[in-house]
């Protein structure tokens, strides 16, 4: 679970720069994004695994090819729904609509995987989305009059910061909104495919095959997509763009070897819970780079996503000993227990009897 958390940073450093490049004029494309990420992940990933001396660096393990192609199509649906929605929403908005995606994995881990879950584990990944909802007060639950700090010193000037937990900007109609929600949530179902693969790969394949599986499909599809819409390809103009794209690029390579690693590690639906830190780190940037000091809605559900991760990576399941056991072992101690439990009884009849003798 702490793969997961450390990845989180990464994640939430890269979209600071994703929603940056979404503001500036002109505005690069959604496919441009996922195609810049996937080059420098698959670059590094591929080079790693030659000097590593990683068997099959291009298509994985045979017996988990098939796992991996579907762990590549999953993840483009999630890359595309988020980079898409951060283009119409706000980051807190599109963050709140990301994470539906650990609470559906909790119940396709235990549908597909036969992953024991508790009612405690459930409810701690229900307090964290109220804890997510608190921080990022989508207007569609608390009103287009709630307080939302800005994150851009200048919020008139185009591509001066993220919004971290800004308003969208007023050239956002509502039918694109609606749009990018549908979009958000057809990406959390691709992060929930991609957990569930994940974790049904295991150690079968080594991380990086799951990354280049993931990273070649997306370069492929984004390249075709550019190609078909006649893209136009914006340049970076400016040295601050450039370590932008690099930004983006490196922290998205380093946030999927650690999410990999933790869901090998990890039952699917406990390690998940541990995404919500990624709104924790968002407030945490805000606070470093554009000094916006969060309301107190914002530090309850801060609070309350760290103490339901602390709650989840602390508890263990009761029934995860049990499950290890074979059920010869299971026959045997049920047996020593049912004898034990006879000689206890046989033992108490004695000295019953003694007594008795005595008494007499």
């Amino acid at each position: 679970m702490l793969f997961v958390a450390a990845s989180m940073a990464f994640y939430a450093s890269m979209n600071l720069a994703v929603k940056e490049l979404s503001g500036i004029d002109p505005p690069v494309s959604t496919m441009q994004l996922i195609w810049i990420r996937m080059t420098i992940t698959w670059l590094c990933s591929v080079c790693y695994m030659y000097f590593a001396k990683i068997p099959d660096p291009f298509l994985g393990p045979k017996g988990v090819r098939l796992l991996l192609a579907f762990r590549g199509v999953s993840g483009f649906l999630g890359l595309f729904g988020v980079y898409y929605s951060l283009q119409y929403l706000s980051l807190a908005d599109a963050t709140v609509l990301t994470f539906l995606a650990p609470i559906l994995t909790t119940f396709t881990g235990s549908m597909f995987l036969g992953e024991r879950f508790s009612w405690k584990q459930v409810a701690a990944g229900f307090c964290s989305l109220v804890g997510v909802i608190l921080i990022a007060r989508p207007p569609f639950l608390f009103g287009s009059t709630a307080e939302v700090p800005s994150a851009s010193p200048d919020p008139g000037e185009a591509g001066s910061g993220p919004a971290l937990n800004g308003a969208m900007t007023s050239q956002v109609t509502a039918s694109q909104r609606l749009g990018a929600v549908g979009v958000s949530i057809l990406g959390a179902l691709g992060a929930t495919g991609v957990y569930t693969i994940i974790r049904a790969i295991g150690t079968r394949a080594h991380p990086l095959h799951n990354i280049v599986a993931f990273s070649s499909q997306c370069v492929i599809v984004s390249t075709i997509a550019m190609l078909a819409m006649r893209t136009k390809i914006v340049l970076p103009t400016k040295l601050e763009w450039l370590a932008l794209f690099l930004m983006i690029g490196f922290n998205g390579f380093f946030a999927q070897v650690l999410m990999t690693m933790g869901l090998q590690r990890q039952a699917v639906g406990r390690s998940t819970m541990a995404v919500y830190i990624q709104v924790v780190y968002a407030i945490i940037f805000d606070q470093i780079f554009f000094h916006a000091k969060p309301p107190l809605l914002s530090i309850l559900g801060t609070a309350i996503i760290v103490l339901s991760a602390i709650y989840v990576a602390l508890t263990k399941e009761e029934t995860a000993n049990r499950d290890k056991q074979s059920p010869e072992d299971l026959a045997l101690q049920e047996s020593l227990l049912a004898d034990q439990s006879d000689d206890a009884e046989e033992t108490l009849s004695k000295t019953h009897e003694v007594s008795q003798t005595f008494s007499v």
